[in-house]
């Protein structure tokens, strides 16, 4: 019997080596104002590269290195099919989200959306998979800052940016 694949190798999901460049957009992402920055335009961003190369780049790949997964989850207020460009962490079988929005205040809406219905779907570079969410436990939480930390070191600033306004929630997504 063949080993079952994790989520991310049947996406074909990993984040590149970080170029001087990458490391650098990764380092300003991570401060206060590239924080407030991105918060605001890289949604807008990633969607005009996604169609002006027809959906084979996104921003974050170009200029950080960093590998966008789409996220479809039902908001929880509309019912509406809500699809959210993020970064994921590789974990375990599946696949790590943290909630960090850029470390602003505010708890990004894809959140409530996944504590309301946790069954989404991800996209990446035209292959999709149907996966639930779950609440990672304050060990696996641990494990994936530390892992997504590696390869963005913006997400501990985030952490510690945040600190007690607001607590960072942390998903595994498996798939169904």
């Amino acid at each position: 019997m063949a080993a079952r694949s994790s989520l991310a190798d049947d996406l074909g999901y990993a984040h590149s080596s970080a170029n001087p460049l990458h490391r650098l957009v990764r380092w300003g992402a991570g401060t206060r104002a590239g924080g407030w920055v991105f918060s605001r335009t890289l949604r807008h961003l990633d969607d005009a590269v996604g169609r002006l190369t027809g959906g084979r780049h996104s921003a974050p790949a170009l200029i950080a290195g960093l590998a966008v997964l789409d996220v479809t989850t039902t908001g929880r207020k509309s019912g509406r099919r809500r699809t959210s460009h993020l970064i994921a962490t590789p974990y375990a079988d599946g696949l790590a989200l943290l909630g960090t929005n850029f470390g602003q205040a505010a708890t990004p809406a894809w959140v409530h959306n996944l504590e309301a219905d946790p069954r989404a779907t991800v996209t990446y570079r035209g292959r999709s998979r149907d996966v639930v969410a779950r609440a990672a436990s304050d060990t696996e939480a641990v494990e994936v800052f530390e892992r997504a930390s590696r390869f963005y070191p913006g997400y501990a600033r985030y952490r510690t940016r945040v600190g007690g306004t607001r607590r960072i929630r942390v998903f595994v997504l498996e798939r169904t």
